[in-house]
């Protein structure tokens, strides 16, 4: 079975692992791409919001580990964008949403994606001037971010990153921390409110395959000096390619 679903999807398969290890090389995690690949096939929509999110969990795991280790965690701004992130990350996942109205919030989001990776060199806070923003403020913005993020299935940090770099609402290493952190635990709030959704599906024989794809990938990634590429020639590329594939999502279910 397992042989069968390998020979079936290996396209998928190969591209996941592609971008693994392509983003692991230079530090990034890939969640979009992943996303956009998955919209491209014939898979079910409710299967690709679970998929994606098993495998960002997979993805800033490990992240979120060296940076505890770094201690570059401030919890007393970290928990407040959790607090009510999670939470409705977890009704966004949850929620039965039509086929139709998925793909456009989805092309929506990677068109997003695609923009903020596009001129992400130019929204990048500085160490020296950091914005206080209130904790109600903090609560808010990961509020909406985490209802988005359950319904889509993502873990929400191609939203919050540029949104805490504008606001200079930390270092940009804190920033890659705390996006890291946001992406974990909504990930897994909003497959938990999926898993209790009855239109809930995976398959697992495939989406086993890609998570140890993505494992095995990233593990490559991170052991190996990516000389084709630069972070931001990375970047601008799949920004490319992430608009493409939006702006196909959004012409075939607005048009």
């Amino acid at each position: 079975m397992i042989l069968e679903t390998f020979i079936e999807n290996w396209y998928i398969i190969l591209l996941f692992f592609t971008v693994a290890v392509l983003y692991a090389a230079v530090g990034f995690g890939g969640g979009s791409s992943y996303l956009a690949i998955l919209a491209l096939t014939g898979i079910a929509f409710t299967q690709i919001r679970s998929t994606a999110l098993l495998c960002n969990i997979v993805v800033v795991l490990g992240n979120v580990f060296l940076f505890q280790k770094e201690k570059l965690f401030n919890w007393k701004k970290v928990i407040p964008l959790v607090l009510w992130s999670v939470p409705l990350a977890f009704v966004g996942g949850f929620l039965q949403i039509k086929q139709t109205f998925f793909f456009i919030l989805l092309g929506f989001t990677l068109l997003f994606a695609a923009i903020t990776m596009w001129i992400s060199k130019r929204i990048i806070s500085s160490e020296e001037k950091q914005t206080k923003i209130s904790t109600t403020k903090n609560a808010s913005f990961g509020g909406i971010i985490g209802f988005i993020s359950g319904m889509v299935g993502i873990g929400g940090g191609i939203f919050l990153a540029p949104l805490l770099h504008l606001t200079n609402w930390d270092s940009p290493k804190k920033i890659a921390a705390t996006a890291s952190f946001f992406i974990l635990v909504n990930s897994i709030a909003g497959l938990a409110g999926q898993y209790t959704n009855p239109d809930f599906i995976i398959d697992w024989n495939l989406t086993s395959i890609l998570i140890v794809t993505v494992l095995v990938g990233g593990q490559i990634g991170n052991r190996m000096s990516n000389k084709l590429f630069t972070p931001i020639q990375l970047k601008k590329a799949t920004a490319i390619l992430i608009a493409f594939v939006s702006i196909r999502i959004l012409w075939k279910y607005l048009f």
